[in-house]
């Protein structure tokens, strides 16, 4: 596949434009409706319509079903949340560059998607967190896993993560020196390595986690098999997602050819398309609400299996 792709994309939404195969200035929004759309740019918009249907519908579920009000429940709708407004913030990002391209436009694009992003990130560990201690403390997790806890922590997340995402709004931007670009532009270099260290913590605690969960396996085999489990799909499908982004963001800037970008982004994006089913499709509590929304009825299988706390 060339290098040498049509000069206009939505990743410039973090609005980048590009002439040659290269991210270059801003160019009039006239210029752009007269040029073809990036194959690139409609797998993002297609990944992010994906993305908001499935965190939709798993926000729907939690909202009507009155039984799913649990702590883990609670941190499963906020990253669905998180995820959901990803994913609108691809489809609103594709439409504002090819339709209302300007930079005050781009900056609420890029604020929204990294906003977005982090908190998915934030909520991951967060969920990872709660998966240890009802495993760890199984028998006081319950009592000590209050609602009101969970709310003053998801509110701790979420301010955090919006602080970041109005960085660029509140002048932290690169659209007054191109040399100080990053791969996500308007995004600066520093705070682009600022987002990825947040990644990185992020990542180190739930392997941290994931190693006491191997420990503990050892004495309660039967109990932590599938918290085990669940904590490897975690980890893999976040590391398997993110590190080629990350990597690629830390060694490169906007002179790099776009399609490195977009290769490397647009598996970071579908991480978010994961993680519904990884956190709440695989849940059989989840499952039988989506069984009862969707025909009506709940396999007779749903009655006869257990319930741990490893659930997730």
């Amino acid at each position: 596949m060339s290098n040498q792709l049509p000069n206009t994309s939505s990743l410039n939404s973090l609005n980048w434009n590009f002439q040659d195969g290269r991210n270059s200035s801003l160019v009039r929004a006239s210029d752009l409706r007269q040029l073809p759309v990036s194959p690139w740019d409609i797998a993002l918009c297609v990944t992010g319509t994906l993305i908001s249907c499935e965190n939709a519908i798993v926000i729907a579920i939690l909202f009507y079903t009155p039984t799913l009000r649990a702590p883990m429940f609670i941190l499963i709708g906020s990253l669905a949340f998180a995820d959901l407004l990803a994913g609108l913030g691809l489809i609103l990002n594709f439409v504002f560059i090819y339709m209302l391209n300007s930079e005050f436009i781009s900056l609420i694009s890029a604020g929204l998607l990294i906003a977005a992003f982090s908190a998915s990130v934030c909520n991951i560990l967060a969920i990872t967190i709660d998966r240890y201690l009802s495993l760890y403390n199984a028998l006081t997790y319950h009592t000590e896993r209050t609602v009101t806890f969970t709310y003053m922590m998801l509110v701790f997340i979420w301010l955090v993560c919006i602080s970041l995402g109005l960085l660029p709004l509140m002048g932290w931007n690169c659209l007054g020196n191109e040399s100080s670009c990053s791969v996500l532009r308007p995004v600066t270099k520093n705070n682009a390595a600022l987002y990825l260290q947040i990644c990185k913590i992020a990542f180190r605690h739930a392997q941290q986690i994931a190693v006491q969960h191997q420990f503990m396996a050892t004495s309660h085999a039967s109990s932590t098999t599938k918290g085990v489990s669940t904590l490897s799909i975690i980890l893999g499908t976040f590391a398997l997602c993110w590190i080629p982004f990350a990597m690629y963001a830390l060694v490169a800037d906007s002179s790099y050819p776009m399609i490195y970008t977009y290769a490397t982004v647009l598996p970071a994006t579908c991480n978010s398309v994961i993680n519904p089913i990884i956190y709440a499709f695989r849940n059989p509590d989840m499952q039988k609400s989506l069984w009862l929304a969707c025909c009506g009825c709940v396999p007779s299988n749903f009655s006869l299996r257990p319930r741990t706390s490893s659930d997730v």
